[in-house]
Parts: structure tokens; sequence; C-alpha cells
């Protein structure tokens, strides 16, 4: 290495254009993509007589979307994504592997996240680009509830 250190091992590419979850992804003929419903905070209510004080476990079926511009990285990549609970335990890492070209091409990841939820909280999911962390997404989950009286009043 040169006496000028690299601090950011992004410096000089792939960038990140785009990380985010949305409801769905429209292919469009020409090669565009549109994001429908950008999902940052997923709110669940239970409205029932028995609704339980702490959250339960649910599914809320998502797609996460990465956009990279490849800049100076060429070749073959692994992009891996890794769920982080709000206790700070992880899920099962997903990876796949991407084909960059250079420069102001890139490449498109859109890959449906279906896991289940256990706790409210502060969701991080951690993108690695061929082990180093490229950046985290965050996904917040907020639970109310509302118990309601099993009885009707005649």
């Amino acid at each position: 290495m040169t006496t000028q250190q690299v601090r950011n091992p992004f410096e000089r590419g792939p960038y990140l254009q785009l990380a985010t979850f949305c409801e769905r992804v429209l292919h469009e003929a020409d090669g565009v993509i549109s994001l429908i419903r950008i999902v940052d905070v997923i709110n669940h209510v239970e409205n029932r007589p028995d609704a339980p004080p702490e959250m339960p476990a649910i599914r809320f079926p998502l797609t996460l979307v990465l956009c990279l511009k490849s800049g100076t990285a060429l070749g073959r990549h692994d992009i891996s994504i890794t769920p982080e609970k709000p206790s700070g335990e992880t899920l099962e890492t997903v990876t796949t592997s991407i084909r960059l070209e250079g420069e102001a091409r890139g490449a498109n990841i859109i890959s449906r996240i279906d896991i289940p939820y256990e706790m409210e909280g502060l969701y991080w999911f951690h993108v690695r680009y061929d082990g180093e962390l490229l950046t985290k997404i965050p996904l917040e989950l907020r639970y109310s509830r509302t118990v309601t009286s099993g009885a009707s009043r005649g």
C-alpha cells in the first residue's frame, strides 16, 4: 500500500444508489423498476378481547431492493444480508452473487424478505459486499393493542 491509505473501502465503487424495503416492485419493459409503497415502519395492531400485552410473532413479507453502480468494481461479487433483531440476535444470512461491469453500469438486487418478527423494536438488515459492511437498512416494528369487551350490552 502507498503512504496514502484508502479509508473507505467503497471510495471507488461500488456505489450504493438505493437500499430500501417496499411492498412491490414493477419491472417495466424498458428495464426501469418502480417501487410501490416504500416501508420503513410496520405498525401491527391487535384489536380483540384477548389482545396480548406483548407483540405476538407476525410475518410481514417485504421486498428488499438494493441498487449498486460499479464505479471501478468489476467482476463477480457476493452480497450478503443478515437480519438483526432488536435484541441484537442475528438471523440466518442470505448471500447472492452479482456481476459488475464497471462505470455507471451496475446491478439491482430484488429479494423477497419473509422472516418472523417476534418482538417490537428496530430491526437492522446488514448488507455486506464481499464480507465488508456496505450499509445497514432499518425496519421498525411498532405494536399497539386494544382490548375489547367480549360481551355486548343490550
